[in-house]
């Protein structure tokens, strides 16, 4: 289809820059004349983005069970008094700065990629516990109640019914969440994740612009491209569950 060929072509995009990035040392020389290395090849950038993206992968998978699981008991008549606390733990990994998060889960889990996970799952909880709020919330009451005069379960309510109608503005929150969580992890290469940060600390380190301009290109580009896939994910639920659906 042709909303899905703007992610594909984005994707070849990244894919080929990662390649074809020491094709491109003429250019970076002509931009850094002073700098006898221009190309920053500590780690191959295709390495550095396939981790990038497994440390991305990892946090939003948590975080989507995370904050819909909370966000569903919270819209549950025997959960809504844990609605403030639920919403509190979600803004307090918000507002937590990821470098404090880092500074604090370093001592107890050691370098590497554990603490920037620690601090990717917790930056990126509130978006999506607020748009599975939004979402369940929005559903027009008569709607479930139909869904139970016919038969169905609670739990049946939720799968067929509730989930699918409330899956786009829950899908727009992990959207938000990936996309915050892709520049996000960049800051990993200070604790020692190999990460498209990495190229981005090294210039930085070294006074090397040509460094972080391909370190901020990769990760630019790779945060379009994950905008690019939801959005064209999203369009295609809209399509098979529509808006104005009552009960499958």
């Amino acid at each position: 289809m042709r909303v899905w060929l703007p992610p594909f072509l984005l994707i070849l995009l990244l894919c080929g820059l990662s390649l074809a990035m020491p094709m491109l040392e003429p250019v970076f020389h002509w931009m850094q004349p002073d700098k006898q290395s221009v190309i920053y090849d500590r780690d191959s950038f295709l390495f550095l983005l396939q981790n990038h993206l497994m440390l991305v992968g990892i946090s939003a998978a948590v975080g989507t069970v995370a904050a819909v699981a909370g966000g569903i008991i919270a819209t549950r008549r025997s959960g809504r008094d844990f609605l403030p606390l639920i919403s509190q733990v979600a803004s307090i990994g918000q507002t937590f700065p990821p470098v404090a998060v880092l500074a604090l889960a370093v001592p107890v889990l050691g370098f590497g990629e554990a603490p920037i996970l620690v601090a990717l799952i917790l930056y990126g909880l509130l978006p999506i516990l607020r748009n599975t709020l939004a979402g369940i919330e929005g559903i027009n009451p008569a709607v479930r109640e139909a869904g139970l005069g016919m038969g169905m379960s609670p739990l049946q309510v939720l799968v067929r019914v509730e989930l699918p109608l409330a899956g786009r503005v829950i899908l727009a929150g992990i959207r938000t969440s990936v996309t915050i969580n892709i520049a996000t992890a960049a800051i990993g290469s200070t604790v020692g994740a190999r990460t498209l940060g990495d190229p981005v600390i090294a210039g930085l380190v070294n006074g090397n612009t040509a460094y972080v301009l391909q370190g901020a290109i990769l990760i630019g580009l790779l945060a379009l491209t994950a905008d690019s896939l939801f959005e064209a994910l999203e369009r295609t639920w809209e399509r098979k569950v529509s808006p104005t659906a009552t009960v499958a």
